[in-house]
Order: structure tokens, then sequence, then C-alpha cells
């Protein structure tokens, strides 16, 4: 394993951050008004949480692990179980479908904890293992307990039921455990749902709640061997599992139990920071908390049931990142203390802080600049200052209310919820963060009166007020996003994929492509079909790589588009295919990559500010990204491929990029026809250069990238 070490600058910025934290956390101790101990004592121990919390962040980030996955060896046996309680049939399918396929060879088991007779149909109809029990003794736990019973492979890879692995899953993966130390090897938890409440949608971004986590802090765990196995896409040692006893039950997150109990036998964890699985993200704020809660509740009861500060078989640095694991549920007193604050000092008029204005501001502008830039650097451009402080007033009650954890021994298991939310629940679960506004809302005008008559000082009257504003702006912001999501009804997530599709209406194909795709239906986006109506019906082709899908769907709505516009025609699709039919290929193709990311051109980070002013200075730039600028074109080689629906995206200021679901040969040259959009039915054909630039990889094969440069109009 190798590490990756920050840059020179940024380590000069967390020296510079430690010793200014020391020095205004001594120096803040000489300002608490003693006159008022129960008000500005919290704030305080609030402030110092910060920055504990702010030091084991730079433990488990500043050097992080680089690892290159070994080739597996040969005639190793595999289980891969598949635990589901209350999924839907299609959610199960789609992630049995991915798991048969996985390159290496594996037998596939369905662990049903819900004793349902469509759960053993489709097991036998897909040929995969079934196995049920008679009980749900310990939830999760005593499910995959109960799979070793009956089960016999060496290694056993694990996927909770929405999370669909990509083919080379165990290829990626098993190499590692070559060291017969390895107990487990743990890849990211990926989302394709990119329009859930974990997720916010910019132009060019897309930014993921968890990804600091997944992305960064669990490589920075790894290097110090205490990455977490996280219950979903890792495989497990049988033999290690079998050491401890199998997975631990005795808390409602058995993976991270299962995880420390491993560290303490000396076990080595491996964290393979290469998304290879892709799962449902929480959809609305009720399911978001409810799993925090569980996250929650759980760390603290390992906390306190495996001693982790005290007891034996962890190194220092295990200790400390389980720790800091643990400390970060206690975020929602920090948040409380911090929320509270301003409108106490507004409704009481008494300052917690007993300071010249000047020499507070020079103090306190100092540390938590230094603070932020730490946090945005180390973060590696996957955190985002408002967005993070955001995502912490919506669950600061809900963090509170984990803390029951460190006393109660028995907390139900609840599983994460993946149907639709309710608008009621939604609010319910918002109403602390209301209360906490409603009291900040009402101290502004006692604030101001205050103010005016003297009573607080203008300065520290107009800071007060800032930060007040601040809370009901941030919570204006998660009340509408937390409402956006209650609104939202689609039950199957579409995906924003140019892919190239052809309908067929009388005798006649026309071509376009995909705006958006799902296994039920599709936008397509192509060439005029003359009299084409509501309701009727017509034959697809998805062009996938290596694949081609074909069936019929029915027009849900039709639509032409601005003579002016290149795009023809409009034209909604409800796939005729039942379960039984055609889903499954695409169902493989859609829920087993980052496609929809790469083809997209969006990127998951932003360039923190230090970075981005040292590539200023060296005169970098940035790579270019897919404008989303798409047309469908057919490409012709001799001998090679006939007519092949291809996709082009136009990239701003460089060459057309063209997607081709097959290797093309470039020594064969190659023309370009474009079908006409409108009603003059010309079509343009041009001799065309490609040049290669990359390949995507999708369940199905890869796309194929290229360049091309016009050699003039056939």
């Amino acid at each position: 394993m190798n590490t990756e070490e920050p840059k020179r600058y940024i380590k000069c910025l967390v020296a510079a951050y430690l010793v200014s934290g020391l020095l205004y956390m001594g120096w803040r101790l000489g300002t608490i008004n003693m006159s008022a101990p129960l008000f500005s004592i919290p704030l305080y121990a609030a402030e110092l949480y910060g920055y504990v919390s702010g030091l084991l962040f730079v433990l488990m980030t500043y050097r992080l692990s680089v690892r290159e996955a070994p080739p597996p060896q040969p005639g190793i046996t595999v289980d891969v179980y598949v635990p589901t309680y209350n999924e839907s049939i299609e959610l199960i399918r789609r992630t049995l479908l991915a798991a048969m396929r996985l390159d290496y060879p594996h037998v596939t088991w369905l662990l049903d904890d819900g004793r349902r007779e469509s759960m053993r149909a489709l097991a036998e109809e897909l040929g995969c293992r079934y196995l049920t029990r008679d009980n749900n003794a310990h939830a999760k736990a005593g499910n995959l307990n109960n799979a070793l019973k009956h089960s016999t492979g060496e290694f056993i890879a694990i996927f909770d039921a929405d999370h669909a692995p990509r083919k080379d899953f165990l290829v990626r993966t098993l190499g590692y455990f070559q060291d017969e130390r390895v107990a487990f090897v743990q890849t990211p938890q990926d989302f394709f749902n990119i329009d859930s409440f974990n997720h916010r949608l910019g132009k060019k971004r897309v930014w993921d709640e968890q990804a600091l986590f997944f992305k960064i802090i669990q490589r920075g765990k790894d290097a110090l061997n205490a990455a977490f196995f996280c219950g979903s896409c890792a495989v497990i040692r049988r033999s290690a599992v079998a050491r401890i006893g199998g997975f631990a039950t005795e808390t409602v997150t058995e993976d991270v139990h299962t995880a420390i109990r491993m560290h303490k036998l000396g076990y080595q964890s491996v964290y393979h920071a290469e998304s290879l699985a892709f799962g449902l993200a929480p959809h609305s704020i009720d399911t978001y908390l409810k799993q925090r809660m569980r996250w929650g509740m759980g760390s603290m009861q390992v906390f306190r049931r495996e001693r982790i500060l005290f007891g034996r078989g962890l190194t220092l640095g295990q200790r400390l990142n389980y720790l800091a694991s643990a400390l970060f549920f206690f975020e929602g007193w920090q948040k409380l203390v911090f929320f509270l604050t301003p409108p106490a000092v507004f409704l009481f008029g008494v300052l917690p802080i007993v300071s010249p204005l000047n020499t507070f501001l020079l103090w306190f502008c100092l540390y938590y600049l230094l603070s932020i830039l730490v946090h945005l650097e180390l973060g590696r451009g996957y955190n985002s200052l408002f967005l993070s402080e955001q995502y912490a007033m919506a669950r600061f009650f809900a963090f509170m209310s984990t803390s029951v954890g460190l006393f109660r021994r028995n907390i139900p298991f609840a599983v994460t919820d993946k149907q639709m939310s309710q608008t009621g629940r939604m609010w319910l679960w918002l109403s602390p963060l209301l209360m906490v506004c409603g009291v900040a809302a009402a101290s502004v005008p006692v604030g101001l009166y205050r103010i005016h008559i003297g009573t607080i000082p203008l300065g520290a009257g107009l800071v007060t007020l800032f930060w007040t504003l601040m809370t009901l702006g941030s919570a204006v912001v998660v009340a509408a996003y937390a409402y956006k999501h209650s609104r939202n009804r689609r039950t199957e997530y579409r995906f924003p994929l140019r892919v190239p599709v052809t309908l067929m209406a009388g005798e006649k194909t026309y071509l376009g492509l995909t705006s958006d795709l799902s296994p039920n239906g599709a936008l397509y986006i192509g060439e005029a079909i003359p009299n084409l109506a509501l309701g009727d019906v017509v034959d697809v082709a998805v062009h996938l790589p290596n694949l081609i899908v074909r069936d019929t769907a029915v027009a849900t709505f039709v639509k032409a588009s601005h003579p002016a516009s290149a795009s023809g025609m409009s034209v909604g699709l409800h796939f005729n295919w039942s379960s039984q039919g055609n889903t499954g290929a695409l169902e493989t193709f859609l829920f087993g990559s980052r496609l929809q990311l790469e083809m997209g051109g969006v990127r998951e980070t932003e360039t923190p500010p230090l970075t981005r002013l040292a590539e200023i200075l060296r005169r970098e730039e940035g790579k270019p990204s897919i404008a989303q600028s798409w047309a469908a074109a057919l490409l012709m080689q001799p001998l090679r491929v006939g007519m092949l629906p291809v996709a082009i995206a136009t990239i701003e200021g460089a060459a057309p990029l063209l997607f081709s679901s097959i290797e093309l040969d470039l020594d064969a040259g190659a023309t370009l026809r474009r079908p006409a959009m409108d009603a003059t039915g010309k079509a343009a054909d041009q001799a065309i250069r490609l040049m290669p630039t990359g390949r995507l990889i999708t369940p199905t094969g890869d796309f194929h990238l290229y360049n091309f440069a016009l050699h003039g109009a056939a």
C-alpha cells in the first residue's frame, strides 16, 4: 500500500490551524462570562468539541491510502449474499441480475428474512440459491449468520438489496486476500439516484453528502489499518468471521461492530477506493434521518460495549479513528448550542463572551478561516462548507437522540425504507428545526429593540443578528429542499443517458437518442416521425455496448420541436415488456456503472480555494467537460460495421466526441451520416478522421470514445 500526502502549502496550512486552534481555545477560556455560566460554558464546550473534531478530521484525512488491486488467484470459492426483508421484487431483481453476472465464479444467495413466496419464485426464475428462516432474530446480522451455516465459500461478498455490483467487482477485490492477514475488503457505497435527498445537483457538479466519507475519510482510515466494514459492497474472509463467532449481533450496526472485533484480533482491513457497486440513496428527509439515527445509536452501543479507548487489541490509530466516528454523532448537541446562543443573547440581553469586539473578531476570524480552509483542502474537493452545514442542521435533533445508545441496551433494527415519502412525515421530522427557527425569529425584534436602547452593544448586536439570520436562511433552504423531495412521486429513477435508439413506424426506421432512460421507458429525441399520435405502438431498438435490446413501446406523449431546433421530435415511450422479458439486459446496463456521470461530464468535486490558486499560479488548465449538446448519427466503415448508430457530444472549444458501442478500425476511414431532423428529409454525409480518447465501462461492454475531425462533405 502506498500513501498520498498533501502538498507542502497544505501542510503549512494544517500546522497554522493546529497552532491557531490551541491559541484561540486558550484565549477563549479567559473570555467566558462567569456571571452567566449556564449560558457561556456550553458555548465554549461546543467550540472545544469543534476543535477536537477538527484534529481527528486531520488525522483521518492527512494521509490517504493508494492501492492497486492485485489479480485474484484462480480456484477460490466465493458466496455472494443478498439479504432482504421487505424490499420490492423489482429492486431485488436488479441486484440479483448484477450479482449473478459477476465475472469471477461464485454462488449467489438470496437471503429472505421476509419469508415471501415471491422471493422464492424470483430466485428460481433467475437460478440463484434461496434461503430463509423461521424467525428474524438479530435482524440482518442473524440473517447473515444463518447463511454461514448453509454455504461453504472461502470468501463472502455482501450486497444490500439495493446495491447492484459492477461485473468486475470480485476481480477487483479478491486479489487482496492473498495476504492471509486481510479479513475484509470494503469498497465505496455509491448511488445511482442522484436526485435523492443525499445529493445536490448543480449545472456541472453533483454533490453527495456521503462522498467525503467514502472517497476520502475511508482512505485515511485505511492508511492506519482502521477502515470500516460497512455491511455492503464488501468481501469478507469466512475464517475471520468464524474466529469472532459470526457477524456481531449485539448492536444495530453489525458492520462496524464486526470490523472492530476483527481489528482487535490483529486482522488487516483493506479499503479499495473504486466505486464498484451502485445503490439507492435515501429519497427523502425521513428515510435519511432514520438511517442516520440507526448508525448513530449503533455507534454509541459499539463505543460502550467494545471500550474503544481502553479495550485491548486496538492500535492507537484505530482507537482514534473509531473515537472520531463515535464523536461525530454528538455534533447535534454542538449545533443546538450554536443555533440557540444568538437568540438567547437577544432574549436575555447577556453576552456569553467578555471581550472587546475587535479582539474577539481578530481571534475568531483567524481560527475559523483556517478551520474552513483545512476542511476544504483535506476534503480534496468532496467537502462543501454551505451544503455540509445545511445537512448538519437537518440532522441535529436526530443526532441528539442517538445519545441514548450509550445507555440503552436493546435498540430495534430499522430497515431503511425504499418507498416514497409522505409529506406529513416530512414535517414531523422537520419540527425540531422549525421550533428552533421559531425561537430565533421571535428573538430578532427583541434583539433590535435591545440594540436600539443600548442594552446590547451595537457591534455585538450586529454580529448576533448576522448569525441569527444565517440560521433562519439555512433552515428555509433545508425545509424547501425536504418539501421538494416529499413531493417527488416518481416510482422509477430515470437515468439521464444519451444512448442511440431507433424507432420503426410503418416501414421506416427513425434514429434518435434517449434523453432519459429507465427499465420501463425512455424519452426519445430525434428524427421526426410523421403522423405519430398519442397511444401509437412503435418498435424500439436500444443500442447498448455489445447488445441491442428490442421490443415495442407505447407513445405516452408526442411533441414536435420548434422548426429551428435540431432535435426533430420528442416522444415519451413506455416499454411493453414484462419483468419476464428483455428488461434483464437493460436493467443490468443501467444499474451497474457510473455512466450517467461520465457521459454527462458531471464532476463530483469542486477544486478547493488554495488548490485552485496554486493551479492558477502554475497556469494549469482544467479538463473540459462534455457540453449538453447532443446529436444522433450513423457511422459507416467499409467492411466493418455497416451503419452503426452513435451519439455525438459537443465539447466547447474542442473536437466533437463520438460514443461508439464497438471499437472502430481507425485505418479504414469512416463516414458520418447525420439524419435530417426536420421535414426536408435530407441527410448529410461527411467523411471524418477518428482519434481515440478512452472508454467508458458499462455492465454490457464499453463505450469507446473518439474525437473526430471533418474531412469534408460527401
